[in-house]
């Protein structure tokens, strides 16, 4: 079997008090192995955002254990969540998150910042994680020079520059049409078959298909996996 990168462990999340409590995840186990390639699929409510966020150590679980590559998610600080989030994981989202102002190159180059690699060597590898997505030749580029499908590029290789052990994607089509939709999940065939192990939400099964595992949210829990 395959590496185990990432695992919850009856892990629930619940937000308000009393009776006016509401259970996002309700006993949720998963796991994530290196080289999968999951759609998390389910309808609106269903809990698949609220477990790409505690997988993506943005939120923690109220209940339940959360291991990343052997590590104790839930008992871990604030800033050493945030190291592990910059170490471990890459996101991206519907909505781009580039920053205007700066340069395809640029946005690229942001998370390397925090990992203190020197200005030379975050161009070069920013460079190369623009070329890998095909827009080497739009590095200086700002986001209103690019179409929404080179923005989602932009977004990918800033995603992969630090090299993450998981790529999550939140519904990271949502924004394009089909023909760009389907150059994105193109680009996501190939890093997943260059070894990147890919988590992907989305509510649109053509979307899906393109994953070689789904799992299916229904009140908080999985009630499938196929």
């Amino acid at each position: 079997m395959s590496n185990l990168i990432a695992k919850l462990s009856n892990v629930s999340k619940h937000y308000g008090e009393g009776d006016l409590i509401v259970k996002a995840l309700d006993g949720l186990n998963l796991e994530v192995h290196q080289g999968d390639y999951l759609a998390v699929m389910g309808a609106s409510g269903s809990g698949k955002s609220t477990a790409m966020n505690i997988l993506g150590c943005l939120d923690r679980p109220s209940k339940g254990t959360y291991q990343l590559n052997g590590n104790a998610v839930e008992k871990l600080n604030d800033d050493e969540l945030a190291d592990l989030r910059n170490q471990e994981l890459g996101f991206v989202f519907q909505q781009f998150h580039l920053l205007h102002d700066a340069t395809a190159l640029e946005n690229v180059m942001l998370p390397m910042l925090y990992a203190c690699i020197p200005t030379h060597e975050r161009e070069k590898l920013a460079a190369e994680a623009l070329d890998r997505v095909g827009l080497r030749e739009r590095m200086n580029n700002r986001p209103n020079q690019l179409s929404g499908g080179q923005q989602q590029r932009v977004a990918i290789a800033r995603a992969i520059i630090n090299k993450p052990s998981l790529l999550l994607a939140d519904e990271p089509t949502g924004a394009l049409d089909s023909n760009t939709t389907e150059e994105v999940l193109n680009l996501f065939d190939e890093l997943h078959e260059q070894g990147i192990t890919l988590v992907l939400v989305t509510h649109e099964d053509e979307v899906a298909l393109r994953a070689k595992k789904k799992a299916l949210f229904k009140d908080g829990r999985i009630i499938e996996i196929c």
